[in-house]
């Protein structure tokens, strides 16, 4: 899947589940129903059938009727289902709260961006996200290292799940305290036996880490004392894999838990990273508004979205806290139609005086991706970790373009 589609896909999962957790029901009446890969459609049925049996003895008569409601929408849903999909299926109905005492049914069907493995059933006042949410986080994957004289553990950082690989135990015995010509012989054996003991260890790295180094976004190297120094400095890894360490950090352990005491040393400087990233992204779009002649920054959602229909834009850079969608109405009566920037629950034609109805809704990342991609503009999410995805956000409504060539100006000759 091209990085542009994982990215509209990611905002639309963030989008629905921030709608989710803003919905409440008046009382236990909200179904969340979880439906790991390995579950067959008709065993969820089934299930749901003995549910439906059991809700029929709930005291309360509006939760009754309303959970009852919800079980009979899902499976009539899943009717459309012959097998579940490759990640699972997520649905979430019940009767929401709205004005006063209304309520409204409202359904919300999720396929996933990752399986999960467990059948979820539950009824509350609020539907169940945390499997969800979970998903939410980014899932880059880095190398880990911890080592000294006596033992190295590799693994993978895959997400937020640490996979360690493989641990060695060194025989390279401890130093010798004597004195005299044997010592100095003992010494060079027991320096024989460390570069034994450090070229395996570099083996084991070069072999589990190069095959699938582009997919690595960075190494990182931790132990006690300097031997981790000694170890990345001299010829034992590749350059392949030198060139993706990002830091070397001092750790107690050199076991499974000094990969975790690694992982927990390295997370600025991963959150870093992307910060980095997304600054420089930002920082080169300010130098381009700011040059007199006129630069290649471009800003404004009419102007984004005309430099987008011209192919003109190369970098879109979009604010990961833009929730912006507009809702078309047409006169069923004249065709007279207006787009306004909110839902509007009562909206007469101005020619007629009749009732227009909602015609569609459109969401304003999700219509910007679509013209990124069909004019080959590559889309950047920028944070707000930093000052200057802050700035993107509050001086730029969260939306500007960097371009592929400076725009003719109507002076120009």
């Amino acid at each position: 899947m091209p990085t542009d589609e994982k990215q509209l896909r990611k905002y639309e999962f963030k989008k629905a589940l921030e709608e989710l957790s803003n919905l409440k029901g008046r009382g236990t009446e909200l179904v969340s129903l979880y439906i790991p890969p390995d579950k067959q459609i008709w065993d969820v049925v089934q299930y749901l059938r003995e549910e439906y049996s059991t809700s029929s003895n709930i005291k309360s008569k509006s939760t009754r009727k309303n959970v009852l409601a919800a079980i009979e929408s899902i499976m009539s849903r899943l009717k459309s289902y012959k097998m579940t999909p490759p990640t699972g299926l997520v649905l979430f109905v019940g009767h929401v709260a709205t004005r006063g005492d209304q309520t409204t049914m409202y359904a919300q069907i999720i396929e996933p961006p990752e399986p999960f493995q467990t059948f979820i059933y539950k009824c509350d006042s609020q539907f169940y996200l945390d499997p969800l949410l979970s998903q939410l986080k980014t899932k880059e994957i880095y190398g880990l290292i911890v080592i000294d004289r006596k033992e190295a553990t590799i693994g993978f950082l895959n997400g937020t799940n640490i996979v360690p690989v493989t641990n060695e135990q060194s025989l390279v015995p401890s130093k010798h305290h004597q004195g005299g010509q044997s010592s100095r012989r003992y010494e060079r054996l027991i320096e024989i036996a460390a570069h034994d003991y450090f070229k395996k260890i570099g083996d084991i790295c070069n072999n589990t880490f190069v095959p699938i180094i582009k997919d690595i976004r960075a190494i990182f190297i931790g132990g006690p004392g300097a031997t981790k120094n000694y170890f990345f400095e001299k010829d034992y890894l590749r350059n392949e894999i030198k060139n993706k360490v990002e830091e070397l950090y001092d750790v107690g352990y050199t076991d499974e838990s000094g990969l975790r005491e690694l992982v927990e040393r390295a997370a600025e400087t991963m959150k870093d990273m992307d910060i980095a990233r997304e600054k420089d992204l930002v920082t080169k779009f300010l130098m381009e508004i700011k040059k007199s002649e006129g630069g290649l920054g471009i800003y404004g959602e009419n102007q984004v979205k005309e430099a987008l229909e011209r192919k003109a834009i190369d970098i879109l850079l979009i604010s990961d806290g833009i929730r912006s969608t507009r809702y078309y109405y047409k006169c069923p009566s004249c065709g007279f139609a207006k787009d306004y920037d909110k839902w509007l629950d009562d909206v007469t034609c101005p020619n007629c005086g009749a009732a227009m109805d909602l015609d569609h809704e459109e969401d304003l990342v999700k219509n910007l991706y679509e013209l990124a991609e069909a004019s080959g503009a590559r889309v950047e999410i920028i944070g707000e970790d930093s000052d200057e995805g802050k700035l993107l956000k509050k001086a730029f409504s969260g939306l500007a373009g960097i371009l592929r060539y400076v725009p003719q100006r109507a002076n120009s000759q």
